[in-house]
């Protein structure tokens, strides 16, 4: 019988560890709040692109206060805030909002004696949007009809639901990469609560990273690809 022939050694293969890519926004032992006492003591969170965050939670545990504070409304005591990996920790709002940060505050907060057409240019005034006004127009009316279809009302004249419509038409003619919305079905009918979920479906398939709070859970939940609790200064869980 012939000798057994020695056996085939493979050469070792030596794989290229895999980059790792960092999340678009990273906080880290954040630290705010109002005067000396801060409401936020340690909250740690990340988010990339194309995810929705939902921050839940009882009233009154800092969740608008965290993402006022991520969009350079609040003044940062402790940790840090990076965005695409670049430090924006303390840095103002005109500024983080060029970086592609955009908060739609709970409220609807429009201009009211300004048109539609006008309130979103509005929207258009820092430098990374300018240039890029009109195809922004065209999103923004693209996503929301009606507000096509109203362009030279009176943005007073709206219903709520249309206001808090244009709210979030406002804030995506800055082009951010990250929107923050607070409460942003708070007392609409169901309709139109159904068109601002469907738009923000349609933002989320195009990268946009969303950051949310909401007063209906479940909704949060359904929607949201994560969520975490705030308690007591702190991430209490994450789901």
């Amino acid at each position: 019988m012939p000798g057994n022939a020695d056996p085939v050694v493979e050469p070792a293969r030596h794989e290229a560890p895999a980059r790792a890519v960092p999340k678009l926004l990273e906080v880290r032992n954040l630290r705010a709040g109002h005067g000396r006492t801060p409401l936020i003591t340690d909250v740690s969170l990340e988010l990339g692109a194309g995810e929705t965050l939902a921050l839940l939670g009882e009233e009154g545990v800092g969740k608008t206060l965290l993402m006022s504070t991520i969009a350079g409304l609040m003044r940062v005591s402790g940790g840090t805030i990076h965005l695409d990996g670049v430090a924006i920790t303390g840095l103002d709002s005109a500024r983080v909002c060029n970086l592609g940060v955009a908060m739609v505050p709970a409220g609807r907060q429009v201009f009211p004696a300004l048109s539609v057409a006008d309130n979103l240019k509005a929207g258009a005034t820092i430098a990374r949007a300018r240039a890029r006004a009109p195809e922004l127009f065209e999103r923004v009316y693209a996503l929301f009809p009606k507000l096509a279809a109203r362009r030279g009302q009176i943005a007073g004249t709206l219903s709520g639901g249309e206001q808090q419509l244009l709210a979030i038409g406002r804030c995506l003619m800055s082009a951010p990469r990250l929107v923050m919305l607070d409460e942003p079905t708070q007392g609409l009918a169901e309709p139109t609560r159904d068109e601002v979920y469907a738009v923000l479906a349609a933002l989320r398939a195009d990268g946009l990273a969303i950051l949310l709070t909401e007063s209906d859970e479940a909704l949060a939940l359904a929607f949201a690809d994560r969520a975490c609790v705030l308690a007591d200064g702190r991430v209490r869980a994450v789901a």
